[in-house]
């Protein structure tokens, strides 16, 4: 398990801002607001990262392709997500790290066709950058801002070429060897 990535202290605090848009309410009002993004919308693809966020997909029949968990909300250890995947896929990713595997997973599973459950071991938070950067043009990738709601981020090249700014700025662990 090689580490591509590693972030840096600057990027941690420019991170804590949503990169997409932020769906701010309770449960019932960000799901309801999602819905009607999606109707409008029509992804190419439903990408989630996070427990609580896939959770809450699955609450309101909405079954993201592709989910990246890693069995904790805010950091602490949860209930593992029972969530109805066609594959399940298992990766190293240690805190504040994106690794080689992790980032092979997603690419995989972004190119099937099935359903994919990731599950981390470790911290996914950062994978959202990898899934942006891969998914398909005009995918939606969400993640939980805690305490204020979700974050769906549209795939665009813009947004494509600003999560590669943000990988570009962190430390690349790869160069270094």
């Amino acid at each position: 398990m090689g580490i591509a990535y590693r972030l840096t202290p600057h990027l941690r605090v420019r991170l804590k801002e949503p990169i997409g848009t932020l769906i701010q309410g309770s449960f019932i009002e960000t799901m309801n607001k999602f819905r009607e993004m999606v109707g409008r919308e029509k992804p190419t693809r439903i990408i989630a990262v996070g427990d609580t966020v896939t959770k809450n997909l699955a609450k309101n029949r909405m079954f993201p392709q592709l989910s990246i968990i890693d069995n904790k909300c805010m950091r602490k250890s949860t209930r593992p997500a029972t969530l109805a995947a066609d594959v399940t896929v298992y990766v190293r990713n240690p805190p504040a790290t994106i690794t080689e595997e992790a980032i092979a997973a997603i690419q995989e599973s972004l190119r099937s066709n099935n359903s994919i459950k990731i599950v981390v071991d470790g911290e996914e938070d950062l994978l959202t950058l990898i899934a942006v950067l891969h998914a398909p043009k005009n995918s939606f990738v969400l993640y939980g801002q805690p305490r204020e709601g979700i974050v769906v981020v549209k795939v665009t090249p813009r947004k494509k070429a600003e999560v590669a700014e943000i990988l570009g700025a962190m430390e690349d662990v790869r160069k270094a060897k």
